[in-house]
């Protein structure tokens, strides 16, 4: 999926926090944070509206909310 360079300010708990996760996932923070704020919104009720997005966009999207849900699943 592509990507874009974003900037976030975070407390330094949920920074440690991300870092420490990353870490022991062996993933770049960007990516544990790109990775948790899609379970989070997922979990949340969030769901994209495919109609404004393009096809290869809306399946790469419904791929990724598919691993998301099956994430949350494994964790309980």
């Amino acid at each position: 999926m592509a990507t874009r360079k974003v900037t976030l300010s975070l407390d330094a708990g949920a920074l440690e926090f991300a870092e420490r996760a990353a870490k022991a996932h062996g993933i770049s923070v960007s990516s544990w944070l790109s990775k948790a704020a899609r379970r989070e919104a997922v979990r949340t009720g969030y769901h994209p509206q495919s109609t404004a997005l393009s096809e290869s966009t809306a399946a790469t999207d419904e791929k990724e909310l598919s691993a998301a849900l099956e994430d949350l699943r494994a964790e309980g």
